[in-house]
């Protein structure tokens, strides 16, 4: 079943041209969420703005999401995505995001893909996690010189360390997205990668930045500050 979650989002102006309507997001990692297949579920959740997804998730399932809301999709991909369904295509879903983008206007998302190596990529590689986040924090200068300067929503399939990482060495959050973190402090984080059942909370708050594991599926709404 959906989990929901609302997140006071500290700039207002995404929400300027939609009368103040919160930004409707379903974030979903790792495990299909068959509840969706059905339509009254689906319809008992209302409109979605954009479908995110944290990696871990066939693309066919990606597709079936963005059709079945009439959504834009933007998804990071996971450890485990590789192999036959990926090669013979994406189902009609973009490329995974690279580094930032606007699926909604004003709404500034910024994307870490698992950063692996070795057979398939499955290998953590905490050097690759590096060169994302710099490469992230470089250009983030920049985007605030071209007015893409509000606060950034992070989507990756690894949480970072410390801040709701699971119990095993492979599930551990990577140190370099913990620098990110504490360096940006973005509003919100969203990941999968860790099974629900093995960490005491799904929801992480670090200072300003609330963490959400989005495993399954997770309908996020961004409301105005008050």
């Amino acid at each position: 079943m959906t989990r929901r979650v609302s997140v006071p989002w500290p700039d207002p102006r995404p929400f300027d041209a939609r009368g103040g309507l919160p930004i409707r997001i379903l974030a979903a990692s790792d495990e299909p969420d068959r509840t969706l297949e059905f339509a009254r579920n689906r319809a008992a959740l209302g409109p979605i703005d954009v479908i995110v997804g944290a990696g871990d998730l066939e693309p066919h399932w990606l597709g079936f999401l963005g059709d079945a809301f009439s959504a834009p999709i933007i998804f990071v991909s996971g450890n485990h995505d590789v192999g036959v369904a990926w090669e013979a295509g994406r189902h009609g879903i973009p490329p995974p995001l690279q580094g930032a983008a606007t699926p909604v206007p004003g709404l500034h998302v910024a994307g870490l893909s698992w950063p692996g190596t070795g057979e398939h990529g499955k290998v953590r590689d905490e050097g690759r996690a590096w060169r994302q986040v710099l490469s992230l924090a470089v250009r983030r200068p920049l985007d605030r010189l071209r007015g893409r300067d509000g606060p950034m929503l992070v989507v990756s399939h690894a949480p970072p360390a410390g801040a709701g990482d699971g119990p095993d060495p492979y599930h551990l959050g990577f140190r370099a997205y913990r620098w990110l973190m504490d360096r940006f402090r973005p509003p919100l984080w969203l990941h999968g990668h860790v099974t629900t059942a093995s960490v005491p909370s799904l929801q992480v708050i670090v200072g300003s930045t609330r963490l959400v594991n989005v495993t399954g599926s997770v309908l996020v709404e961004l409301v105005p500050p008050e």
